[in-house]
Parts: C-alpha cells; structure tokens; sequence
C-alpha cells in the first residue's frame, strides 16, 4: 500500500519494513512525527524464526498498543538457565536466573518473527503511518531523498536506515563498518515436545557455540544451535526422525521426546558494528546498526531500543528549536546508542570466543563468572537486569513510567 501520491515529504522515512523498521516507524508517530516506512512489508514470505522480546521491549510495545495483539502468541520467560557443556575438566556450575528474583512476573516473552511483524504493521496502519512497498534503488542523504524502483521519490528530513546489515543507507551516509565473522554457523528450527518446558528457557554452552532452547506457546520451543558449518550442513540435511534424536541428545532429553515441525534455518555468525551511528540527516537502526551472534537475545531488543531512543532524540530537538536531521540531534542519537550497542557487542562476543578458545585459563575465568553469578545474590541480580536492557539511559518509552501507562 502507499499514499506517497498525495505526500512525499515526511519528517523522517524509515528505509526497511521488518520488525526494527517498523517499531521505529510506531515509536516516531507516537512522538508525534510525520513517518513513511518504506520496502517489502510483512506477510510476503515465511520467516519461521522466533524473537525473544524482553521487558523493555514488552512495555514499549503495551504503550504503543501492539501488545495486544502478540500477546496469545506469546510464551513467557520466567526463568534462564545456562549449562555448561563444554566437558572443560572444571564445568561451571548450573545458573538459574528466576524473573520473580527482579520484581517481574517474566523476563520477556518469545514470539513468532511472523507474528510480530504482522502486530506491528497492523498497528502502524492503525496509528497513520505511511507504509510505501517497494524497493528503494537510490538515496541521497545530503539531500534526503530516495528514489523508489518505480520511479517515484520520497524527502524527509530524516532517514532511518533499518535496511539490514547491508545497508543502503549505511552505505550512503559513508559510514564505515568493523565487521568480524565467525567460523560458525546457526541452526534454526522449532519444535513440540513430550515434557513441558515450564516457562524455562536453556542455554547449553558447548564447544562450539550455544545450543539453546526458548519456550512457545504450549509443550513447543524454539531452538537455536550454534555449530560449525560442517556440521551445519550435516543438520540441514538430516531427515524429521534422526533431527529429532539429535535435538534430544544435545539437550540431554529435558524436554522429553521431540517432533520436528516443518522449516529449518541456517545463518552464518558475524558481528558488525558501524565506526558512526548517525550522521547529519541519517540514523542507523537494526542490523543496519549492529549485527551480534544469537546470545543472550539481543538482537532485535537493540534494534527496538534504536527506534525509541530516535523518538527519544528527534522529540528533544523539536522541543528545543533545532534541526531535526541537523548535527546535534545526530551527534545525541549516536550517543544514546553506542554504550549499549558497543558494550553488548563485546560482552557476547567475548563469551563467543570463550567458548571456542581451546585455552584451560580461558575456560576457568568463563567458569568462576557463572560461579559467581550463581551463589552472589546481589551480581546475580544486577546481571539478570542489566541483561535486559540498560539500567543507565534507556529511552522514555522503555522506561518503568510506561508500565503504569500501558
């Protein structure tokens, strides 16, 4: 759909319709800002991977009135384990994180990727967000413009580029990148299974990489399994039966006997996080912004803290007579994005490589961090809250105010 005949110029154009793309699309509107998002709207393909939405997230999404619609789709998380399987000499011990530990009925909820971008692209409607389908082929950042494959060209003051970790505009704005792959590869797949899982999600730390577990709604789960590309490709080409004895091998059979259901991914692992965040007349928002390895479910929570803390940013602009695309109001975003992406970035990182290096030392000092998270009170509690979402500047809409709001 598109009503660009009778608009083209906006505040700010979101360039990417996935989830990241159109929060920020939701997140702006709500802050009262004309927004077009533009690309390949959801419902034209299947994407059957799962997100874990975390706290911050959730509450964003109650105050901007999506939640309502995700929330029968949605399966809680009230408790995060993590196993060490790596068969080091000296394994860490088992560490359970309990929601009810911080003051919060769930850590997050686990969703269907189809099911979130169907919610926030009926919201957006809802709220008059200008949505344009179609494929951008040129962008001007100094001029803001962008030019659409049918030949129809949008302005805005702002452009967002939630266009992936390939990113035109990215690209466009001349911001470089530091870019890190990784000799492995993610599985992906959900599935049923004969024992419930009670809420628990499990990480199984392994030699080479996670191998992790998230609840769906009823006796189902998401898996995650971080192998090499070897093995990878030995997965993918398993049948039902044999995939099944491998999922409940690797997850020494807490879930019971399992069944496979139809669809199995596979995504190579690489880290990317861009030298600039925003330039004059451009943000990065999504894997526009940050590319991370499948740890800790971070992925998406950044890309939505992004969109917020551009409203966040744009909002405090207008309110003080500045530019909206000019130098400050870009110099703030890039602010209130690189402690946390860069931080985040780094820690998943270093846990990556842990897991991977060969090194005893390496694997003791990975050891006694989970021994200590799980007998210190206090460090377990603040790493339990620090993991979902910064406790220093996190953006207005993710703040605890918005609970009491939604």
């Amino acid at each position: 759909m598109s009503d660009i005949a009778t608009r083209v110029r906006f505040d700010v154009v979101v360039v990417g319709a996935g989830p990241a793309g159109l929060f920020a699309g939701l997140a702006l509107a709500d802050a009262g800002f004309d927004v077009a998002v533009v690309g390949a709207l959801p419902g034209q393909a299947t994407d059957r991977r799962t997100s874990a939405l975390l706290d911050g997230s959730v509450l964003a999404l109650q105050r901007l009135g999506v939640w309502d619609r995700l929330r029968p789709h949605a399966a809680p998380l009230r408790v995060m384990r993590l196993v060490d399987a790596t068969a080091s000499l000296l394994r860490a011990p088992v560490f359970e994180g309990r929601s009810e530990e911080i003051g919060l009925d769930a850590f997050g909820f686990n969703l269907a990727n189809d099911d979130i971008g169907e919610a926030l692209l009926a919201c957006a409607r809802d709220r008059g967000v200008t949505l344009v389908e179609g494929h951008v082929t040129g962008v001007d950042i100094p001029g803001g413009t962008l030019t659409l494959a049918s030949g129809e060209v949008l302005s805005a003051t702002v452009v967002a580029g939630a266009d992936g970790r390939r990113s035109q505009v990215r690209e466009a704005a001349g911001i470089e990148v530091v870019a890190t792959r990784y000799p492995q590869t993610a599985v992906t797949a959900t599935f049923a299974h004969s024992r419930p899982h009670r809420d628990v999600s499990t990480e199984f730390h392994t030699p080479t990489g996670p191998f992790t577990l998230v609840p769906l709604p009823g006796d189902r789960s998401s898996l995650v399994c971080v192998v090499t590309p070897r093995e990878a490709d030995a997965l993918l080409a398993m049948d039902d039966g044999a995939f099944a004895r491998e999922i409940e091998k690797r997850s020494e059979a807490i879930l019971g006997r399992v069944t496979p259901e139809p669809g199995r991914g596979r995504y190579d692992l690489g880290a990317m996080t861009p030298r600039r965040f925003a330039v004059p007349g451009a943000a990065l928002v999504g894997e526009a912004a940050h590319v991370v390895p499948p740890i800790g479910a971070q992925g998406l929570n950044l890309g939505m803290r992004d969109g917020a803390a551009l409203a966040d940013c744009l909002s405090d602009a207008r309110a003080a007579g500045e530019p909206l695309g000019g130098g400050r109001a870009m110099a703030a975003y890039d602010r209130a994005r690189r402690a946390d992406i860069v931080s985040r970035t780094f820690a998943i990182d270093v846990l990556n490589r842990s897991l991977l290096s060969p090194f005893l030392p390496v694997h003791l000092v990975r050891g006694a961090g989970l021994w200590a998270l799980d007998q210190i009170g206090p460090l377990r509690r603040a790493f339990m809250r620090e993991g979902l979402q910064p406790s220093q500047a996190a953006p207005r809409l993710m703040r605890p105010a918005a609970r009491d709001a939604a």
